[in-house]
């Protein structure tokens, strides 16, 4: 493919765009988990195809995540992101897409260094949640005093008004 052509990506959920970018950052942005399997790209903002169809992109991994479900293809990076997020564990079976092999995490050299970590990632996105509502909250609170605090000042001055027009 042409290094210096221009790529535009599609996001599934909202069909959100971004553009135009390198394929070196399509690349960067697969393997660091930022593209799903359903994400469409396209050079020319026209004719989309999904993600994992470019070779480039190295969308070869599916993950087993459950009984006859699967999640991908995606990339090696996306695999390590669900184990160091504890979403698969080192007994989830990842099959190479362009070879057809299928091995358990614990036994695939690029992966088996990874670190779980304790919590998952809804479990954080769940703590973000409850402290962007708090923020909301606090924010809600000082718009109301503001608005209190606007009334009383505008009732002064209304009272003031007539006084000044002698």
């Amino acid at each position: 493919m042409d290094e210096s052509q221009n790529w535009f990506l599609m996001k599934h959920d909202d069909g959100s765009l971004f553009g135009p970018i390198s394929l070196d950052q399509l690349y960067l942005w697969a393997t660091e988990a930022q593209i799903s399997p359903l994400d469409k790209v396209s050079t020319d903002g026209k004719n989309w195809m999904k993600a994992p169809m470019i070779p480039e992109l190295e969308m070869d991994y599916l993950v087993e995540v459950g009984e006859n479900q699967y999640y991908g293809p995606t990339t090696v990076g996306a695999v390590k992101e669900f184990v160091r997020m504890g979403e698969i564990t080192a007994d989830t079976v990842i099959t190479n897409c362009r070879d057809g092999a299928a091995q358990m995490v614990k036994d695939l050299p690029m992966l088996r260094d990874e670190e779980p970590v304790r919590t998952s990632i809804r479990l954080s996105l769940q703590q973000r949640i409850r402290e962007l509502e708090e923020t909301l909250a606090d924010e809600q609170k000082a718009r109301e005093d503001a608005e209190q605090r606007c009334e009383r000042l505008e009732a002064r001055l209304a009272e003031l008004e007539p006084q000044s027009s002698y």
